[in-house]
C-alpha cells in the first residue's frame, strides 16, 4: 500500500468531560451517546470533508480546504449544542500537508491538530493561522489568542477562536457528569461557598453533596 501526500485541513472534536460523564451515568449511556455522536459528526460533513476515524469520545474528520473544515466544525458543535443532555463539544483545526494511507491520516498536521484540540474550552473552535491565513470565505470571524507551546512541537503555535453567538453563549456544567445545563430549566442546584452549581439529575445532586471539593477540582 503506497502513501500518498495531499494538501488540506484536519479537524478534532472531542466531548469535554466524557470520563465523568460515564462514570455518573454508566456505560451503556456513554456508549448510545458515542453512537449518536459519531452519527451526528457524519450529518455535519460539507464541501467533501470525511470521518477519517472515531477515537473514543473523539472523531478525526479531513477536509480539502480550511473552509470546508471551517464549516463542519461549526455543524458539527451546533448539532452537540442541540442535543439534550450532553456535554460540549471542544474542537481543534490545522491545515497542510497530510500522508493519507489507505484511509487514514497521518503527519505533523494531524499531531498538531490534536493538540490544538486539546487546548480548547467546552464549547471553543480553536485554530491555527495555517487554517486562517487559507480561508477562502468571508463568513468566519476569529479572535486571536497569541501563541501556544504545544508538547512536542518545536515552535510556537499561533493560535485563534472562532467567534460567532453560539461559542459566546453562556452555560452551566454540571461538575459531576460534565454535561450542559440550562439553569432556568435545572430541577436541582446546590449552593456551596458563595456558588451555585446546577445538576441534570438528583444523582448527581446527591454525589455532589456528599464531597463538593471532589468535583470543584474538576471544573
Amino acid at each position: 500500500m503506497s502513501d500518498e501526500q495531499i494538501d488540506g485541513a484536519i479537524l478534532f472534536g472531542d466531548l469535554s468531560g466524557f470520563t465523568a460523564l460515564t462514570e455518573a451515568h454508566g456505560d451503556t449511556t456513554a456508549v448510545e451517546l458515542l453512537q449518536r455522536f459519531y452519527a451526528l459528526a457524519s450529518a455535519a460533513l460539507c464541501d467533501g470533508a470525511r470521518l477519517v476515524k472515531t477515537i473514543g469520545d473523539a472523531v478525526m474528520v479531513f477536509a480539502p480546504t480550511p473552509t470546508a473544515a471551517i464549516r463542519t466544525a461549526r455543524l458539527l458543535r451546533h448539532a452537540v449544542h442541540l442535543e439534550q443532555r450532553w456535554p460540549s463539544l471542544r474542537s481543534g483545526l490545522h491545515a497542510g500537508p497530510v500522508i493519507e494511507r489507505g484511509a487514514d491520516s497521518f503527519g505533523a498536521t494531524v499531531n498538531l491538530a490534536s493538540r490544538v484540540a486539546a487546548q480548547a474550552s467546552p464549547g471553543q473552535i480553536l485554530c491555527t493561522r495555517a487554517v486562517v491565513r487559507a480561508l477562502t470565505a468571508t463568513e468566519f470571524v476569529f479572535r486571536p489568542l497569541g501563541e501556544v507551546r504545544f508538547k512536542n512541537v518545536l515552535e510556537a503555535c499561533e493560535v485563534f477562536e472562532l467567534v460567532d453567538g453560539e461559542s459566546s453563549s453562556m452555560v452551566e456544567v454540571d461538575p459531576v457528569c460534565r454535561m450542559r445545563v440550562d439553569p432556568f430549566k435545572a430541577s436541582h442546584h446546590f449552593r456551596f461557598e458563595g456558588a451555585t452549581y446546577f445538576f441534570c439529575s438528583a444523582r448527581c445532586a446527591t454525589a455532589f453533596a456528599a464531597t463538593p471539593r471532589r468535583f470543584i477540582r474538576l471544573t
